[in-house]
């Protein structure tokens, strides 16, 4: 059971930013804001999502891509952070669990996931 003033709080956060569903399996394109000096960009971080944890404005997702030379990178976004501009979804992935971390010990075609049939 939760306070209600925290849930009042949790509710104005999260309220104001609009995020898409998505689930792990799915191939995600987040935008993330990057500060250096004075200028700002965005930056995008392509890969899919294996986990997402947390409820209220302390939800988190992890994104998994592959990168250079065949390196996994893997990296923790706050769902609600004032750093992600935009998440886009990609690609709906078919997948039997919650949590992807079986990925992180396959390479190439082993490591693909389906692609959910829309009806």
């Amino acid at each position: 059971m939760r306070n209600r003033y925290i849930e009042d709080f949790e509710q104005k956060q999260t309220s104001e930013k609009k995020r898409p569903e998505f689930r792990a399996g799915d191939t995600l394109r987040v935008g993330v804001t990057i500060k250096e000096g004075d200028k700002q960009r965005i930056q995008n971080f392509e890969g899919v999502c294996i986990a997402k944890r947390g409820t209220g404005s302390g939800a988190s997702f992890i994104v998994r891509k592959v990168g250079a030379n065949n390196i996994g990178v893997e990296r923790i976004f706050p769902l609600y952070s004032d750093s992600i501009d935009e998440i886009k979804v990609l690609r709906k992935g078919r997948v039997r669990r919650a949590k992807l971390f079986y990925l992180r010990d396959r390479k190439g075609k082993a490591a693909r996931i389906k692609e959910l049939k829309r009806k």
